[in-house]
């Protein structure tokens, strides 16, 4: 992946000479594809002012819905959800099939009423590592959160962004940006907070909002000795349709995330097939108690 350039004291983006290149159509070709790549290394870098000025460089050389798709996520991640609404409506007119575009647009509509036009930027690092949405049997879960934040409180949360789990008594809260939204659903709790008292840490990440739907992905990070021989998702999913950022969205978003998943036979061992999940629910037979055997070394 390119490296962006080295940051301008005024924030802006230049294309030197390569704006001398694009006169030919082979120039404008390469590019197009060199912006295209630049505008995903500043929204892989998290730099999302140079990547809506980028993207808008791109759609001035000619409109397409990818690069509207990714102006669209940069401007929602500055706070600007009214215009960030109206680049995913080009990016539909371009293309009435884009489930991207279709789906942030209907919940853009719940969260302009909510929090207006003008929101709060999303916070420096909030995007949770690519790493813990790779797939590795026993290590990665899926669950639903519940007592969900007010729609405004959830305007500046998008997919990719990183979960913090908090134990509160016999839950577990997630944080994100700042903001409390929500308690993951008991069923994965219940096991999470036995192995956490143990000594177990865990990453998490959004991987799907819908308007009355938050779901992440868990991922187990260190296990304490005392839990060996313990899986954190004794049966897990597998699916190769959700990535990372690419050039259609940083994570995908909600895009065919619906696809059939087939379950892991319990205990097969843990494999990192290379794989990113998507938002589904783990099964629950996942979340069973274990047997007296599994806690013996």
């Amino acid at each position: 992946m390119p490296v962006p350039p080295d940051r301008k004291e005024n924030h802006s983006v230049t294309f030197p000479e390569i704006d001398a290149a694009a006169q030919t159509p082979a120039g404008q070709t390469r590019l197009k594809r060199h912006l295209a790549d630049q505008a995903i290394a500043y929204a892989t870098a998290a730099r999302w002012a140079e990547a809506a000025e980028t993207n808008r460089r791109l759609i001035e050389l000619s409109p397409d819905s990818e690069s509207e798709n990714r102006l669209a996520k940069a401007l929602w991640e500055l706070g600007e959800l009214g215009a960030a609404r109206e680049h995913y409506q080009k990016a539909l007119a371009i293309d009435p099939t884009n489930r991207i575009a279709e789906r942030n647009i209907d919940r853009l509509k719940v969260l302009l009423v909510e929090a207006g036009e003008k929101t709060v930027p999303a916070r420096p690092g909030s995007k949770a590592p690519v790493s813990i949405f790779v797939e590795e049997t026993g290590k990665t879960g899926f669950a639903h959160l519940t007592n969900l934040a007010r729609s405004g409180e959830l305007a500046q949360v998008n997919p990719g962004d990183a979960v913090e789990l908090i134990p509160e008594g016999n839950r577990l809260i997630a944080h994100s940006n700042g903001v409390r939204i929500g308690i993951v659903e008991p069923r994965v709790a219940a096991r999470l907070l036995k192995l956490m008292a143990e000594g177990n840490k865990y990453l998490a990440g959004v991987t799907s909002l819908g308007d009355k739907d938050v779901r992440i992905i868990i991922r187990e990070v260190f296990q304490d000795p005392r839990n060996y021989g313990k899986v954190s998702f004794p049966t897990a999913a597998k699916s190769t349709d959700l990535r990372p950022y690419t050039k259609g969205t940083l994570l995908r978003e909600d895009e065919d995330l619906e696809d059939d998943l087939e379950d892991d036979v319990e205990d097969e061992g843990i494999e990192d097939i290379g794989h990113v999940l998507p938002p589904e629910e783990t099964t629950d037979e996942a979340f069973v108690e274990e047997t007296d055997e599994l806690e013996e070394p």
